[in-house]
């Protein structure tokens, strides 16, 4: 007997339309279930009546089965935001969205029994049946084609770059894969957008760092002359001064070592910022360094009134580092800590104790400054700035030595950290391993 088709209007309607087709001996065997048919233009076009098994003819049953399947899977298809088609074992589609029109130009009765690589470029035809076997072999959901770029052809032999994510369903067929493709033209565009503004901004930072280092050389040699001549000059080898000369003279002396030092981090910021610091690692006396430092730094803090102190544990202690590096990091670290105490001490201290990682030499540089306050503490270390200890008080500088000190630390495999209580002063720790 073979199955007719009819539009019916109601549910009782649609079952005794069946019972007349199979006979009068036809009973439904419980589950029954009805299902409302659409069209492909989403109308209603009847009912879809399911039983756990007809006494009349077996056709009717799978015909009702496989009805009842596509009408399922049409509407997953029209529930996807995106297009979607399925496909079977041999690769030929067998249904396709309306999504799948908007984004290639076929209709989905055009894309039904073709196969799959109507859709993709020429180029992948020959790859995609042992990848499409694959895929039948191990069933699950995936991504297709991860870390590749993707491509499909649209009808009108356009391509566009897409993403596909597959998943099996399981019919009484057999196992289908429905593949979901979106078109990713806006996303590539905006990374090759990215990547070009990435490019141009390494080439602005690269040209930006010749610059500096340029502009840094060719201005610290005059520089070093006039400082060096007005040094000269308030000597008096070249004659007596007045107390006004001598008083301007000051001025230009202090205003270019000043120049001087803003100069110098500029070219040791473009230095690190382009991986062109040369370091040499040999053995270094950390308590003659130490000493070194903090004799040069004592005019600076008589001229405060600040107690400047140096306490050292160890007789001797020898580190396998470069020395320029690490002088410059307790020059910057000592420096601050005068810079930004008023009154009482600032006192530098040199130990060695042992950590998680073995022996470590440790530089402490400890103030009774006015300290740092909790909402300043996430941009110490970073690039031009300063924490300013009052609303009223401005100190001179680039706001580098603390993000150069930091750079160099990691530079010769050490530690920079700090502890701060405002009102009351800061601790900057500087650990470094030592040597065997």
């Amino acid at each position: 007997m073979s199955p007719k088709s009819r539009a019916c209007e109601n549910v009782a309607e649609a079952m005794e339309f069946i019972k007349s087709e199979l006979g009068p001996s036809a009973t439904f065997i419980p589950p029954v279930t009805v299902t409302p048919l659409q069209s492909d233009d989403q109308q209603a076009s009847g009912f879809l009546v399911t039983s756990g098994d007809f006494s009349g003819d077996e056709p009717v049953q799978h015909e009702m089965e496989r009805v009842h399947t596509e009408q399922t899977f049409r509407r997953l298809l029209a529930s996807a935001r995106g297009a979607m088609v399925i496909v079977d074992g041999d690769g030929k589609i067998v249904l396709a969205n309306a999504q799948t029109e908007s984004l290639f130009g076929y209709t989905p009765e055009e894309l039904t029994g073709r196969g799959v690589e109507t859709l993709m470029p020429a180029r992948y035809h020959a790859r995609h049946a042992g990848h499409r076997d694959g895929f039948f072999r191990d069933p699950r959901a995936r991504p297709m084609g991860t870390g590749l770029d993707l491509w499909a052809i649209r009808k009108d032999g356009t391509e566009l770059p897409v993403e596909i994510s597959i998943s099996p369903i399981e019919t009484e067929q057999g196992v289908l894969a429905a593949a979901e493709i979106r078109d990713v033209t806006e996303r590539k565009r905006f990374e090759l957008e990215l990547q070009e503004t990435n490019t141009q901004l390494a080439a602005a930072s690269q040209a930006k760092d010749r610059f500096l280092a340029s502009m840094s050389h060719e201005l610290r040699t005059p520089l070093n002359a006039v400082i060096g001549f007005t040094g000269t000059i308030l000597m008096g080898l070249s004659g007596p001064l007045t107390a006004e000369q001598r008083k301007q003279l000051e001025t230009v002396k202090t205003n270019g070592k000043q120049l001087l030092t803003i100069i110098n981090d500029l070219l040791d910021l473009a230095q690190i910022e382009s991986g062109k610091v040369e370091l040499t690692f040999e053995p270094v006396d950390g308590r003659a360094l130490l000493e070194e430092v903090v004799s040069g730094l004592r005019p600076v803090a008589d001229a405060k009134g600040i107690d400047l102190q140096m306490t050292m544990a160890e007789p001797a202690v020898t580190l396998n580092t470069d020395r320029r590096a690490l002088s410059q990091i307790l020059i910057n670290l000592a420096n601050n800590a005068i810079k930004y105490t008023d009154e009482g001490s600032v006192r530098v201290e040199l130990d060695t104790s042992e950590n998680g990682n073995g022996p470590v030499t440790r530089f402490t540089v400890v103030d009774t400054g006015l300290g740092i306050k909790e909402e300043d503490r996430v941009r110490l270390f970073a690039a031009f700035q300063q924490v300013e200890p009052s609303a009223t008080q401005r100190e001179e500088g680039t706001g580098l030595g603390l993000y150069i000190s930091q750079k160099l630390a990691k530079l010769i495999d050490g530690t920079l950290s700090f502890e701060s209580q405002y009102g009351t002063g800061s601790r900057f720790v500087l650990e470094l391993p030592r040597a065997a």
